[in-house]
Parts: structure tokens; sequence; C-alpha cells
């Protein structure tokens, strides 16, 4: 039976071509951190010629600086002999000050300490930035990367049951990664590793043909209920031993490639990928499905290639892969293929088909062990290169934590044992924000300036997207408690909150009556008052920030600069004057400027802003 080269595309994907690149692409400029850093390494150059030293560049803390360089203390001890006119950690901090090239971004230096080399700079410099970004647009703001392809295998739910609260981390943290490498101008394969084949199958299909023998219409209906499906089918698996057995040789009859099975199996496929569908389309996810069948066809060769490398030995009847504790199974004792081989056949099909540069795997941290040993593996076979090297091609597990409800316990439905399903968690989301927005409206008097279809996508926006910000703004690896009431809260570091500081943005430009299309090119951004300037330094710190989640693919750190970024801009407009003041188009600027990046960290955070609130 073969089913290689056949990939499902869910009704939200759409074709995956190589990124073009616009004129803000093409006017790209490295992040300020990256710049910085290499000014502080011709310096640690000068100052120790005969090390291999790494810049180590932080942005500073309120009051000392702009950035901080760090490398004083840990070079001192290993030039102290050789520059003898070095005689502290105060003194290498200051000859690294001395030895900066001149450079239009900094503006002054000073060494504090035990040689803390605290960098101020330059307002125009800054102001600058910003005004080329205006122009160019926040693509000239996106990170430069060493690799031009990654497939991000993420969502992954399995066929015959409905998606639950349990598949909206891998595919929120999912999206999210993909659409920060895509703002990188990077091609990603977003592939959704569904669970479609195995031998869960059989008794699917056994269950199937013995309860509708000649109704396909009536077949069709009652896999339509995945759930009391799927439940109904394992209780008559787990209680007859007699329809074990014949499930048992469905599942044979269906790996034959027999008609009758193969039309069941991707009947119930298309049915699942359905439901799955109803999830993306209001998550608004991009996925191409490679499931596990679509690697079987591969399986046997590259079993055979990690047998000729000598990798695969007999073990209690199995056929394993030594290298890490447990051993790892690719062949089970009735001789039968598992995650293992599968997921050994997609990695190798990732790097030698699709050629890809980085592979990422999003799920829950209890797999990263087996991740961890099939990428061990890979790197035997000589697939990867040893992870010291930090070279490419290279495989990454990104793990995560539970979802949990306010008792502290993994997250469930009140009436029963089963996970509460993603459908239902995305609808009451929505249905609670829209109370609360006509709740508003109407006390504030403003119910009857809205319509309809304002209120149904405003609310969705709102909703759907509390949901996703109240999951990233975790670090990744911690559990969460799943709180309404906490994710559409307006105060705090919320969504919510994030939507009306947009929303506000918009209203104040707006109020201006002024075109900030043509006075981006006319006029010019100043930053003389201190919040001003606070407020510039983080917008131009975007970047990096981005920069950094593609390196730890940790995208609760585009949470936090978001909200700071909100916060700044409440410090700034309570401070300084807008509409009407002297400096009311430099200040406007600032205000498109802030709204441009927070739009732009919600798209990355696969949200939809909202304009008017």
């Amino acid at each position: 039976m073969t089913m290689g080269g056949e990939a499902a595309s869910t009704s939200s994907s759409t074709p995956h071509s190589q990124p073009l690149e616009t004129e803000a692409t093409q006017c790209r400029v490295e992040s300020v951190k990256r710049h910085l850093s290499r000014l502080v390494v011709k310096s640690l150059c000068a100052v120790a010629a005969d090390f291999d030293v790494e810049p180590m560049l932080e942005v500073s803390k309120s009051g000392f600086g702009d950035y901080q360089c760090n490398n004083a203390m840990s070079l001192f001890p290993r030039i102290r002999e050789s520059a003898t006119n070095l005689g502290n950690p105060n003194a290498v901090g200051q000859a690294i000050a001395d030895n900066l090239p001149p450079s239009r971004i900094v503006e002054s230096t000073s060494v504090v300490g035990p040689g803390y080399v605290n960098i101020v700079l330059s307002s125009d410099w800054i102001a600058q930035r910003i005004q080329d970004m205006l122009i160019h647009g926040i693509e000239s703001w996106s990170p430069i990367l060493p690799v031009k392809r990654v497939v991000l295998d993420f969502s992954s739910p399995n066929i015959a049951k409905e998606m639950h609260v349990g598949h909206i981390r891998s595919t929120i943290i999912g999206d999210t990664l993909a659409r920060i490498f895509e703002f990188a101008n990077i091609e990603v394969l977003r592939r959704n590793h569904v669970g479609d084949w195995g031998t869960q199958f059989g008794m699917l299909i056994q269950f199937l043909f013995e309860k509708f023998p000649n109704g396909e219409e009536a077949a069709n209906q009652a896999i339509g209920d995945l759930q009391s499906f799927y439940r109904d089918a394992k209780k008559k698996f787990d209680e007859n031993p007699d329809f074990k057995g014949r499930a048992q040789q469905a599942v044979v009859r269906l790996q034959r490639g027999e008609d009758r099975y193969l039309a069941a199996w991707k009947s119930i496929c298309q049915i699942s990928r359905n439901e799955f569908d109803l999830v993306y389309k209001r998550l608004n996810v991009e996925l191409e499905e490679k499931g596990e069948s679509f690697y079987n066809p591969y399986i046997p060769h590259v079993l055979e290639e990690l047998t000729g490398k000598g990798l695969i030995t007999e073990s209690k009847g199995a056929r394993v892969i030594e290298g890490r504790k447990p051993p790892l199974i690719v062949v089970k004792r009735d001789g039968g293929f598992n995650y293992a081989s599968t997921d050994l056949a997609a990695l190798w099909y990732r790097l030698n088909v699709e050629m890809a540069e980085w592979i990422i795997y999003v799920t829950d941290v209890g797999q990263q062990q087996h991740f961890h040993s099939v990428f061990s593996a890979a790197r035997m076979a000589g697939w990867l290169p040893d992870q010291k090297e930090e070279k490419y091609p290279k495989a990454s597990h990104v793990g995560f934590g539970f979802v949990l409800g306010a008792d502290g316990s993994r997250f469930r439905t009140r009436s029963s044992d089963g996970a509460v399903r993603l459908v239902d968690l995305l609808d009451e989301a929505k249905s609670q924000s829209l109370a609360q927005l006509i709740k508003r409206l109407t006390e504030n008097g403003q119910i009857a300036k809205w319509t309809d279809e304002e209120l149904d996508k405003t609310s969705e926006a709102i909703g759907y997207g509390a949901v996703k910000y109240a999951d990233l703004k975790n670090n990744r690896l911690t559990d969460y408690k799943f709180s309404y009431e906490q994710m559409l809260s307006d105060k705090g570091n919320t969504a919510v909150y994030l939507q009306y500081a947009h929303a506000r943005i918009c209203s104040i430009i707006q109020k201006s009556n002024k075109d900030v299309e043509e006075l981006k090119m006319t006029e010019f951004i100043t930053l003389g008052h201190p919040d001003e300037r606070s407020l510039g330094l983080h917008l131009i710190q975007f970047a990096e920030v981005v920069e950094q989640v593609c390196d730890d693919l940790s995208p609760h750190r585009l949470c936090d600069y978001l909200y700071t970024l909100s916060e700044r801009f409440s410090q700034f407009y309570t401070n300084c004057q807008v509409v009407g003041s002297p400096e009311e188009t430099s200040r406007l600027l600032l205000c498109q400027a802030t709204a441009i990046v927070m739009r732009q960290c919600f798209h990355l955070l696969g949200i939809t802003p909202v304009h008017k609130l």
C-alpha cells in the first residue's frame, strides 16, 4: 500500500512558496544589539587581541545607560598577566569603553563598579531609526537569520478524536513561531503530523461496518459525533474478545490496502479533518497535513539505512537503537512499526526531500525524552551534526506544560472526565467577550454607534485573542491556570488591556485630523522629553526581541515586550500632550510607530487587532 506523496491540506491552509523579497525586506537593518555587539567585538579585539571573546551585551536596568557590556570581570583573570597596565576589572572596562570605534549610534559611555560599561545611545539616531521604519515598513526591522527553510511540526491531533484543550498550546505556540519565522522572510513548512494510522483504526472500521453494514449515509452521521463514536468502539473493543479479534484482522486488511477498508479509513479521516478545520478557522491557523500514514512507505528504507550503518540491534525480540537510555525501539516484537520508526522516517524525509535546515517539534514536555532519542539516533546516523558544533541542519523540541483548572488540576469538563472541547472553549471566550463589550458600551451610551457585525467581529477578536495571549504570555515550559475572568480582564497583562491601548492610539491619531502617511515623509521625530525617549528606545528594541524568540523559541518574550511597550506609551501619553502641542507632528509619528509595532506583535501572536473600542 503506498500513501507517500499524498498530503491533505486543511481549508485554512495556503500553498507554500519561497518568500518574496519586498522593498522593506531589502531595506532590513540589523538589530540594535547586533550593531552594538559588532562595535564591542572590535573593542575586545584591541583590548584582548590574543583571546577569543564573545561580547556580553545586555539591555541596562533603568538609570544605568541603555545597554551594558559585562565582559570586564570574566576577561580580567585571562589578561591580567599580559596586560600589566590593566590592574583590575574596572580598568579593563575602561579600556573596552575607550576602544569602542566612533559611531553615530553611541552618544556616551561610562564605567561603573567592576568594569560594567554603560552605553547611552544617541537620541537623534533612535529617532532616525524609527523614522526609517515608518518610511520603509516594519519588515525592515525583521530579523536576519542564517536559515532559509524551516519545518514546524505542531498541533498534530489524533484522527477520530475531537480537538480538546490539550491541543491548544501546541497549536498556538506553533503558529506563533511559524509567523515569526515567516516575518524573518524564511520559508516555513507548517506540518500537521496527525495520528491517522495505527491499530485503533481496525477497531473503528470494524465497529463502523458492524453497526452500519449497508448505510453509508447513516455511518457518516454516526462518525460525525467523534467522541461518542470512538468511546463506543473502544468500549466494545475492551469488553468483547471476539470483536477485538475482528478489529485486529481489520488492521491487517487496511494495511493490505483493501478498497472497502481504505474507503472507510479515508471517510473517518475526512470527517475528523472537517472538525479540525472548525478549530483552525477560528484560530486563523494555517497547516498542511502530512500525517503518520504519509511517512509509512519511507520507514523500510530508513530502517534499512540505519541497519546498514550498524545502529539497529536485536533486543528481547525487538529491534532497537542504543545510545540513550532507555534504547529507542524502532520495530516492536510483533514486527510492527511505532512512533519512533515513523518519526525517524519523517525526520529523514524533512532533511532529504523537503531540504529543511531546521526542524522544530512543538509537543508537551512529556515527549521530550522521545524526541531527544530520535535526534540522537539521527546524529549517530550522520543526518544531523553534533550538538556542540552549532551547525545546520538541526532539530529542536519545543516543550510546554499543561493547562490547569482553577483547582490546579488538569483542565477538564465539570460533568465528565473528558477534556474540554477546543471549539466549546473558544465559543465561550467569544460569548463572554461579547457580553462584556455590550455591557460597557451600554453603560457608556455608545451601543447605538455599533452594528451587530462590528460587535460580532470585535468580540471574536478579543475573545480568541484573549485565549491565545493568556497561553503565550507564560513561559511555555510552565503550567498555567485557565481562567476566563483573568484573560478577559481589561487590567494588567492581558490581550484585552493591550487591545484597549492600541484602540486608544488609533483614536488619538484619528482625532488629530492629520495624515500621518504624509507627515512621515515631510516631518521629523524628536525625542526631547524623557518619556518620548523611553518609548522610542523600546520601539527600536523590537527587532532584537524577535531575534531572541527565534533563538530560544520562547514566545512569552514577545508578550513581555508588547506589554512593556503599552506601559511605556501610557507613561508617554500621560506626560506628553500630543494633539495641540508644539510637538504634535513628532508625537503623532511616535504614536503611529507604536501602533505599527503593536499591530506587528499582534500579528506574530496570531491576534487580530481592534481599532475601535
